[in-house]
């Protein structure tokens, strides 16, 4: 089974609310709410992927010292198996807004259940109520 890797961030803001950024209709999983972040190309560290993934997505700039790991989500779906680590980040220059037309919440950690998630996505949420 094919392993692929994706990067996702919680953007932690000054409120305590974590970003989640909802998938496009038409997409695989579209509809979902997930971590801001995405697949790590061949050669590239997980940093540096969602550094690139921030920028093109939610148009703001993260320096990599700001990313700090938290956890992973390991989870195998029907066609592939899905490595995600988790990274939390405080600090980043610039306005968050949906740069591919996706709708944006933020959301306190305690309702993050509330919001339909991807499998994989569902059992980093503890950790974030635990650090939060």
């Amino acid at each position: 089974m094919k392993i692929v890797l994706v990067a996702a961030v919680a953007l932690i803001d000054a409120d305590g609310r974590v970003l989640l950024s909802r998938r496009p209709e038409g997409k695989e999983l579209g509809g979902l709410w997930e971590f801001p972040g995405g697949k790590v190309e061949a050669g590239e560290r997980p940093e540096a992927a969602l550094i690139r993934e921030l920028r093109e997505e939610l148009g703001i700039d993260v320096a990599e010292s700001c990313l700090a790991p938290l956890t992973f989500a390991s989870h195998a779906y029907a066609n592939f198996h899905l490595l995600m680590p988790l990274y939390v980040c405080r600090r980043w220059k610039g306005q968050a807004a949906g740069h591919e037309g996706q709708e944006l919440a933020w959301v306190r950690p305690l309702r993050l259940r509330d919001y339909a998630m991807p499998p994989a996505d569902l059992p980093l949420i503890p950790h974030l109520i635990d650090l939060l």
